[in-house]
């Protein structure tokens, strides 16, 4: 399958304006970046969360854990999904009493986002599990809402949002579009 794009919907320009203000908007609700880590669903979830840490370290001046997490063996369809590859599992610190922001690259159904909690509560009892995603795309399947959302993009059934990123892709940007054969 190949992905035909329709619409692009975000520039790098674009990607860099969000991952300031989700950076932001992550040290107003949390009263600084105290106690804040950062998880990144992988694969473009972890990068974006490097991203949001490094902005937060410019602002603030400290540093801010950063961990990864693959959710595969967490997914409620894994029987019914091709196999795939089981990533890297990395949260090498404490996220005991923490304020946990997960990063992903799209919400969709929130099917991902579930796995992510399950998975991460394997690690510890957060204070607080918060959810910062680059794009929301709607049809949610489970009652899941982003706590920081880079921009909500309506879409159809049918339609397929593409997020590249240039640590993986050599370019940042948000498309629409479709699977074709």
């Amino acid at each position: 399958m190949a992905f035909m794009a329709r619409a692009r919907v975000l520039d790098a320009e674009d990607v860099a304006r969000v991952v300031k203000r989700i950076s932001h908007e992550i040290l107003e609700r949390n009263k600084g970046s105290g106690d804040v880590v950062l998880v990144g669903v992988r694969t473009r979830g972890v990068f974006l969360a490097r991203r949001l840490a490094r902005t937060i370290e410019q602002i603030e001046g400290g540093k801010v854990d950063v961990g990864e997490l693959d959710v595969a063996f967490y997914r409620d369809d894994i029987a019914t999904r091709p196999a795939s590859t089981v990533g890297v599992t990395e949260i090498p610190f404490d996220i005991n009493d923490k304020k946990v922001v997960m990063v992903d690259d799209v919400l969709y159904t929130g099917r991902t986002t579930r796995a992510a909690m399950d998975a991460l509560i394997d690690f510890g009892r957060p204070q607080v599990i918060q959810l910062a995603v680059l794009v929301d795309r709607g049809h949610r399947e489970l009652p899941v809402r982003a706590d920081y959302v880079g921009k909500n993009i309506p879409t159809s059934g049918n339609e397929k949002v593409k997020v590249s990123l240039t640590e993986v892709d050599q370019a940042d940007m948000v498309e629409i579009g479709e699977e074709v054969l």
